[in-house]
């Protein structure tokens, strides 16, 4: 049986083949993606959201992934378990097939495997970024600091 770290690097080896994904992923397994629930987002990256499908949430997430955006670089920087746990930093680099826009994010993963099979996943990026290779016009008014004045992205 494979150890957790080798599962989750088996998984990230094959994000588009879902015969590997549901070998590997436990029937009821959740998805975290990006979130927990943003409708606004989920606007945006349909996929984005808490998943309790088993292997159809990490499917369906990686094959949306895969319609809207081309994959230049996906990097795996650090991976290391405890027990059950597996937590995974990198970075990834993808274009928007829609704008041609690309940008760079890092990553996050926190997985948890029992007996060879993923049971909880929650993958994090920078969601503003990512995002924002879908935006056609500015991002809109914001007012972050409460000392300053709005400004327009």
């Amino acid at each position: 049986m494979k150890t957790p770290v080798e599962t989750i690097e088996l998984f990230l080896a094959n994000t588009t083949n879902p015969d590997v994904i549901e070998s590997i992923v436990d029937a009821n397994a959740t998805y975290i993606s990006l979130n927990f629930n943003n409708p606004e987002l989920q606007k945006i990256m349909p996929w984005a959201g808490t998943h309790h499908e088993g292997a159809t949430g990490f499917i369906n997430t990686f094959a949306g992934v895969n319609d809207f955006w081309t994959i230049q670089a996906f990097e795996v920087q650090d991976i290391f378990s405890e027990n059950e746990k597996v937590a995974v930093f990198g970075s990834f680099t993808y274009t928007s097939r829609s704008l041609n826009k690309q940008v760079t994010s890092p990553f996050s993963i926190l997985a948890k495997v029992k007996e060879g099979k993923i049971y909880h996943f929650m993958f994090m990026e920078d969601t503003f970024a990512t995002a924002g290779s879908f935006r056609v016009t500015p991002a809109g008014t914001f007012q972050s600091d409460p000392k300053a004045t709005e400004f327009t992205l």
